[in-house]
């Protein structure tokens, strides 16, 4: 049965407070100490510090080169940004509906390890599997294992919940902390592996248990002086068990090293760190699990808030993006073919109203995609400017929930799930000075 998500949330963010849970790898006072640091745990609208962040600030205007990243990353392909590599709009024009993986985003909290696929070990264990009482069971398999069970291919996009957190300062004046993405840091791709409840089963699953713990084997992830050990974040048994895969290829090709050679975790329609790459461990418990990564990282902090922070996030939101560059120039008199994107974590994609006049008037764009929940809906609509000068192109997708994008988005101070309708730049020139 799906998972209640809001139920889930509302229950464990109660548990989290009350210290009704396992944080394995780091202490509570560690924790505490460390959203401390962040500002995290006041309703002050003052900016996070970015060495107590996951990522650099926002307000960065040079991006460092991306260490630890495999694939070539052209500057017409993608834009770096500190340790990760965001996809341009732009080169997704004419890609069809997978991102081809050479234009896939990467988001690194450390650099993509090199595994070796025929050594590599999947390890499942903990008190929510059959075993003594009190005592951990553990099951292993290999890749060769995975890929004798029955497999399932899905299509499903993957996207960093602080996809868009630039716009939280260009578009509304907010200050936030993070990697300043601006749409770039989503991809869709098609995913083959084996469901993980199949394996949870296999590895003597109980009733007992309630969250398991994905964890990566890319390297030790260090901030604020804490160690906080391997990437990993727990979810719900009941997300496990609905729709998640362990996959092992991407666009019917071996996992690439930057995207979770040899084996991923896969969690349709919920936010990136869901999604770990390069799993090495699972922890299966029968008591709540608590890490970093849904503790002080991926909540929501911030004067709308409680002064705890809000439950962790789960599903992703609504978005739309147009494939072209922020700043193009059209022709004036001539017709154009405006092409774009919207995916929402909660339905699919019902409709989507384009403005071509930065926000007067609005067009309903021609979907090439049947709706569905997870994945992204391409779009185009004709125009045909009259007059030169600067405008904004604006798309607002509505979904089959009926959410449609805001004008703007509840601040955060760590920049996540910005669904606000976001304003384009282009210029339309004279015919002769395009």
């Amino acid at each position: 049965m799906p998972i209640d998500e809001s139920a889930y949330d509302r229950r464990r963010l109660g548990q989290w407070l009350s210290g009704e849970a396992k944080a394995e790898g780091v202490s509570r006072r560690d924790l505490l100490r460390l959203a401390a640091a962040a500002g995290v745990l006041t309703t002050l609208a003052t900016p996070t510090p970015a060495s107590a962040s996951p990522s650099a600030s926002a307000s960065a205007s040079t991006p460092a080169p991306a260490p630890g990243i495999v694939k070539p990353l052209p500057p017409e392909l993608f834009t770096i940004r500190g340790t990760n590599a965001e996809t341009n709009w732009s080169a997704l024009r004419g890609t069809g509906f997978h991102t081809p993986v050479d234009r896939f985003f990467v988001r690194n909290h450390t650099s993509t390890p090199r595994l070796d696929a025929a050594s590599w070990r999947l390890k499942v264990w903990g008190s929510g599997l059959r075993g003594a009482p009190g005592l951990d069971k553990s099951v292993e398999f290999d890749l060769h294992d995975l890929r004798r069970l029955p497999s399932v291919t899905i299509d499903a996009f993957v996207e960093c919940a602080g996809n868009g957190r630039s716009y939280f300062a260009t578009q509304q004046g907010d200050t936030v902390t993070g990697t300043a993405w601006t749409l770039g840091a989503v991809g869709t791709a098609r995913w083959r592996g084996v469901p993980l409840s199949l394996v949870l089963r296999l590895a003597g699953l109980t009733r007992r248990a309630v969250d398991l713990q994905p964890r990566g084997l890319d390297d030790e992830y260090v901030t604020g002086g804490i160690n906080l050990g391997r990437v990993r974040r727990p979810m719900p048994v009941a997300k496990a068990l609905d729709d998640v895969i362990l996959a092992y290829e991407m666009n019917g090709e071996p996992l690439p090293y930057d995207h979770g050679h040899p084996v991923r975790i896969v969690a349709p329609s919920w936010v990136g760190i869901s999604n770990i790459k390069w799993v090495g461990d699972i922890e299966v418990s029968d008591q709540p699990l608590y890490s970093p990564w849904n503790t002080d990282f991926y909540r929501l902090f911030g004067p709308a808030y409680p002064a705890e922070g809000s439950a962790p996030l789960t599903g992703q939101t609504l978005k739309s993006a147009f494939e072209t560059s922020a700043g193009a120039t059209f022709a004036a008199g001539v017709r154009h073919r405006l092409t774009g994107r919207s995916w929402s974590g909660t339905g699919g994609i019902r409709h989507v109203d384009v403005s071509t006049d930065a926000g007067a008037t609005w067009r309903r764009a021609d979907l090439h995609d049947r709706p569905r929940t997870g994945i992204w809906s391409r779009w185009s609509l004709d125009w045909h400017p009259t007059a030169p000068g600067a405008t904004a192109l604006l798309a607002r997708a509505i979904d089959t929930t009926g959410r449609s994008q805001p004008a703007t988005t509840t601040p955060n101070t760590q920049g996540y799930l910005f669904d606000a309708v976001v304003r384009h730049p282009v210029t339309v020139l004279e015919p002769a000075s395009v």
